[in-house]
């Protein structure tokens, strides 16, 4: 029989309600054999915002859970909270706008124990409301999988994803402050664990289900979302070439967003292919933004609640 296992889950949370369709669906998921849960609510808002909601669901979670307060306004402040006081042997993180299937945890966890991978990443299925634009939910354009590279996962999200916190190359990792506002700092974070050794698996069934938001459900927040992408991948680009490769780099990049704009252009009449290459277009424009050091537009914390 396999030892038992204590498993913790990280929801980071800042002013949303939804938290509370969050935490229920982690009360119903089925717990994998000898497996023992904690979920860690860091609440990342300058006051205890969500604190009275934790409280009020207590009485409906049939396992612990550990409300933090980590203030203010930076993702990687709560997301690096949530590393700080897992004393379990996994870590699995889901957003606060989320809800789990019944099996998310055990697919993850089967994953993990099949691969012997340091980390785990499950899929996200978005939710579009009947007035999304009807490309948008032809097209699905919010749902979230990893992209393979030569036939391995190198960098990861936070949305759905299950750490071996234990690993060697997850030894001291955190998320990096000065990227807890812009976002990227899970693409930073899997990036660095990739490049020290680490493996990244992928559970296909463990899903998690997200509602697009009217204030997502834009084709000017998605380009923004991309752009961003594309500066944090500019940036890690830079950082690994030092310097050596940066004309190379630059002219890549330039040349795929030329293409993508051009491809845009061509499928003008296809709504759904002219929309994918213009955001594949706004994506490379990042990266040369990134390969630049431009500072990456912020996405959490007040930018967030204003774009509400």
């Amino acid at each position: 029989m396999s030892a038992p296992l204590q498993i913790d889950i990280g929801v980071c949370t800042f002013r949303r309600p939804e938290l509370a369709a969050t935490l229920r669906s982690l009360a119903a998921v089925t717990v994998p054999a000898r497996a023992s849960l904690r979920v860690i609510v860091a609440d990342n808002d300058s006051t205890p915002s969500a604190r009275a909601l934790v409280e009020k669901l207590r009485p409906e979670m049939p396992f612990e859970v550990t409300y933090l307060h980590c203030p203010a306004s930076n993702i990687s402040i709560a997301r690096n909270a949530c590393l700080d006081n897992s004393t379990g042997d996994l870590l699995a993180f889901i957003d606060d706008d989320e809800t789990a299937s019944s099996d998310w945890l055990v697919s993850l966890l089967e994953e993990a124990q099949a691969s012997g991978a340091d980390a785990v990443l499950g899929p996200v299925r978005a939710h579009y409301a009947p007035a999304a634009p009807a490309w948008m939910r032809r097209g699905d354009f919010h749902s979230t999988l990893p992209v393979w590279v030569k036939g391995e996962i190198r960098t990861g999200y936070t949305c759905n994803a299950l750490l071996r916190i234990r690993a060697p190359s997850l030894h001291g990792r955190r998320f990096k402050l000065a990227l807890g506002r812009s976002g990227g700092e899970d693409t930073d974070f899997f990036t660095g664990m990739h490049q020290a050794g680490g493996t990244i698996a992928f559970a296909a069934d463990a899903w998690v289900h997200e509602p697009v938001p009217v204030s997502r459900a834009s084709f000017a927040w998605l380009a923004k979302r991309r752009f961003r992408s594309g500066q944090t991948h500019g940036r890690l680009l830079a950082e690994k070439a030092r310097g050596a490769g940066q004309p190379l780099n630059l002219a890549l990049a330039a040349s795929k967003a030329a293409f993508c704009a051009c491809a845009a252009a061509l499928f003008l009449p296809l709504v759904i292919r002219r929309n994918r290459y213009a955001l594949r277009a706004v994506l490379h424009a990042g990266v040369i933004s990134g390969l630049l050091g431009h500072k990456e537009l912020e996405q959490y914390g007040a930018a967030e609640v204003t774009s509400r």
